[in-house]
């Protein structure tokens, strides 16, 4: 099979079968061939060449998803972010480009003549219908891919997209922030998004006669994975338009948050329930609760969850949810080693880098290994995350980590999600303090006794307060945006039970 256009294979296989679905029509895998190949050549004749960075700036939609393929025929890069005010889209954009912008006035046939050093500094953004509103920048050079221009016949004799992408070549740059909080662009290549995605189906079942929702964002690894997973198997991908509850009629597989696939359990408990052909959801964005696995259990759907990060392309760990606190198995083409209780991971899916101006920084030590700053334990053969380093705190001498008493706090039946942050105290330097968010007043939990028997006594939060509604960004809640709200609200917060 060949790993460079596997669109291409599957149009020559079962040229016939569905393939994609869009909120406007269906494509068979020769129609998507067609129309992935008619917008390569029509960016290839705005300027785009290989090695040329193109940064798509919006939410999932069918012309993302085409961007993309086509991108990796031309052998050029994508860099996805998702829709956001000008400063941070330029602070983005100066470490993707060279800092100077091209020059106003001159077109991508006048950059050639300008020489390489040149053409380097060019800006290409595309944008989709939503975002594209809110931008107009002289320096950059926007990308047009109106289906008009993609319905044009093409022309054996001018086509220029047909040449072989090198599958070890930087395919996409997905952003990630560090701790200091300043952008970091990390690359991976396409050979590196195939590992991961056929690692993971190993031992997750997903046929060619299934269909992916698009769940999850593409400016995150684990929404671009659903590509690459459903690029490997040959099956369907479904874009919806972005309301869960219709988008997921259809499917049979789903990446989801524990909130979303809760939302979905409780519309099925409506008097009139739109049925589900859902099978399989992995789970991810936060610790999952066994009852809300078990409830979908009961309804046919097999959940699974993981561990992972952007540096590995997504999953690292990964296993069908049981009564066994874990992240599951390590998968195939990965590889996890622990240092003193530190996470490091390597393998086939490992990030060839960060990238910055047209240069790569190598995230693995001299050993091959990345520093996952993230601590786990195993557990007969499985990793159990611990949490993040950073998120670990001295309380009285003790080492307390957040994530270690959110995942018992999630394994209550009442409890859709949690957050524990520390608070200072003037007699063990810090104590931690719990967010909840319930199916009922948490008030009644009497979660201090609950928790007696399942943690060391110093472990066991001070105090509980309601989970503020906040705005996310992502897929997941932020412990930072929950710091700050209590340090602005601690003196009005309504607090359920002080031990």
């Amino acid at each position: 099979m060949s790993e460079h256009f596997l669109w291409q294979t599957w149009a020559t296989v079962q040229p016939d079968q569905i393939a994609l679905i869009t909120p406007d029509t269906a494509y068979s895998w020769q129609t998507l061939t067609v129309r992935i190949h008619a917008l390569a050549n029509s960016l290839s004749q705005q300027g785009v060449q290989p090695g040329t960075v193109v940064t798509a700036v919006g939410k999932n939609a069918p012309e993302l998803v085409l961007l993309h393929l086509a991108c990796l025929q031309l052998g050029a890069i994508t860099a996805l972010t998702m829709p956001q005010p000008v400063l941070p889209l330029r602070e983005k954009l100066d470490v993707l480009y060279a800092t100077e912008p091209n020059p106003k006035g001159l077109n991508p046939k006048e950059l050639d003549q300008k020489g390489p050093n040149l053409k380097a500094r060019v800006r290409f953004l595309w944008f989709s219908e939503q975002a594209r509103h809110r931008f107009s920048e002289p320096d950059w050079q926007a990308l047009t891919t109106d289906a008009t221009l993609l319905d044009l016949a093409i022309q054996p004799e001018a086509d220029c997209a047909l040449s072989l992408s090198d599958v070890n070549a930087i395919a996409s740059i997905i952003f990630t922030s560090g701790s200091s909080g300043a952008p970091k662009a990390v690359a991976h290549t396409q050979a590196q998004h195939l590992a991961s995605a056929r690692g993971l189906l190993d031992v997750f079942s997903f046929q060619q006669t299934d269909c992916w929702l698009l769940s999850l964002p593409m400016y995150h690894a684990s929404g671009l994975s659903i590509l690459y997973r459903w690029l490997s198997a040959g099956a369907c991908l479904k874009i919806g338009c972005g309301k869960l509850e219709d988008d997921i009629q259809g499917v049979t597989h789903a990446s989801l948050v524990a909130t979303q696939l809760k939302r979905l359990l409780d519309q099925l408990e409506q008097p009139q329930p739109k049925r589900l052909k859902l099978s399989h959801v992995l789970l991810g964005g936060s610790d999952v609760p066994l009852p809300l696995c078990q409830q979908a259990a009961q309804r046919g759907i097999e959940t699974w969850l993981g561990y992972g990060m952007t540096e590995a392309a997504s999953t690292v760990t990964a296993k069908q949810v049981d009564a066994v606190a874990s992240a599951g198995r390590v998968l195939p083409n990965r590889l996890v080693q622990l240092r003193h209780n530190r996470i490091y991971i390597g393998g086939q899916t490992l990030a060839s880098g960060y990238y910055h101006q047209g240069q790569l920084t190598p995230l693995n030590d001299a050993q091959g290994w990345f520093d996952t700053k993230d601590l786990g334990l195993w557990v007969d053969g499985e990793l159990r995350i611990i949490g993040r380093a950073d998120n670990q705190f001295i309380s009285g001498g003790e080492n307390i980590h957040c994530e270690e008493i959110e995942a018992v706090l999630n394994r209550h039946p009442a409890i859709h999600q949690s957050i524990v942050i520390p608070v200072a105290c003037d007699e063990y330097g810090a104590r931690p303090i719990a967010l909840i968010d319930a199916a009922e007043d948490p008030s009644t939990l009497n979660l201090p006794h609950w928790l007696a028997n399942q943690l060391d006594c110093f472990k066991i939060p001070d105090a509980f307060y309601p989970m503020p509604k906040l705005p996310q960004a992502g897929i997941k809640v932020s412990r930072q945006a929950m710091k700050d709200w209590f340090a602005d609200h601690a003196g009005d917060a309504r607090l359920i039970k002080t031990l």
